[in-house]
């Protein structure tokens, strides 16, 4: 259980709530209940970072982290995920809290821990971040998702208002160099939706104002956070997939993704619901068990294309074929 070092380690090492304020990021202010909501999201975040700095044994955050509301849990468990990633960066101490977490009750949580681990990278020296990259090789490209986010977030002007891409960006599983910065533009494209204050036409805009070639993603991560995090009513979500046209299928993919993280976790709200029937037309439940019957058999690279984005394409195929493009 935490002790004086646990409590030093959180008090040393976990963000300022403010930090996570609309007003201190400057992001776009739609109304009071979507501000409230994305504060929160930043809150419960740092909640559970704060919980697993504090904790001795990543074991013991299981039940601190049942404790925040189900709603915001998933955002809990993603900061739980990057404290322990840094934490097993330190030259100092153990390096498996994070494989700990995971086998002791948060593989329920991958999605987000893996996002979560993306987070640790951004803020680490890139000589140490094979000590936190993950090995999944399907899913190691949500710490890339995590990476986007977090820049996007944080250094907002450049990665957003100046639409900066590194594009000499290195990662061990992109054999082509060609899919790493697509990876990086999912978590940009999430972040959109903070930015923009979960305001569907400033968040549009937003993506929008990207080069053409980066907007599909950009869309996909979009209706990834729209679904998960919430923020709009059916109506405005509506209005959302109109203004992505062609992109349709990549908003309905990303709500699906969204679908999947939330069922696997056992974390699904109402306006989960709101977000897969308008975004995907179907069911929460519905939406993941598309992600389920597409994902690969096999992670293997196939012609550079990984098994990831073979994957997002297979789901967001299927909204094409229900017309969820304009």
């Amino acid at each position: 259980m935490p002790g004086a070092l646990g409590a030093l380690r959180r008090r040393l090492y976990t963000p300022k709530v403010i930090e996570t304020r609309i007003e201190t990021r400057g992001f776009h202010f739609k109304d009071v209940a979507a501000r409230d909501n994305l504060e929160t999201v930043g809150a419960s975040f740092l909640e559970g970072f704060g919980n697993a700095a504090e904790v001795s044994v990543a074991d013991d955050v299981h039940q601190l982290l049942g404790k925040i509301p189900t709603r915001y849990r998933g955002f809990a468990n993603e900061g739980a995920a990057m404290a322990f990633a840094l934490r097993d960066a330190l030259p100092m101490g153990r390096h498996d809290h994070l494989s700990r977490y995971l086998v002791s009750g948060g593989d329920a949580h991958v999605y987000m821990a893996l996002i979560g681990a993306g987070w640790a990278m951004a803020r680490l020296p890139r000589m140490l971040w094979s000590r936190v990259m993950p090995s999944d090789p399907l899913l190691n490209w949500l710490a890339l998702d995590g990476y986007g986010f977090h820049q996007a977030y944080f250094h907002t002007g450049r990665y957003v208002h100046d639409h900066y891409r590194d594009d000499g960006f290195r990662w061990p599983a992109d054999r082509t160099g060609q899919y790493a910065n697509r990876a990086i533009d999912l978590g940009i494209g999430r972040a959109l939706w903070f930015v923009g204050g979960s305001d569907a036409t400033v968040v549009a805009e937003l993506v929008e104002g990207y080069p053409a070639g980066r907007r599909a993603d950009l869309y996909s991560g979009v209706g990834l956070a729209a679904t998960y995090a919430g923020g709009a009513g059916e109506e405005e979500l509506h209005q959302l997939l109109e203004r992505a046209g062609e992109h349709g299928p990549q908003v309905a993919q990303g709500a699906a993704f969204a679908a999947s993280a939330r069922v696997r976790a056992g974390l699904v709200v109402p306006h989960n619901e709101i977000g897969n029937r308008a975004l995907c037309g179907l069911t929460t439940a519905d939406a993941a068990a598309l992600c389920e019957r597409e994902m690969p058999a096999s992670a293997a690279v196939r012609g550079g294309t990984p098994a990831y984005e073979r994957w997002r394409q297979g789901v967001a195929g299927q909204f094409v074929t229900l017309g969820r493009s304009k």
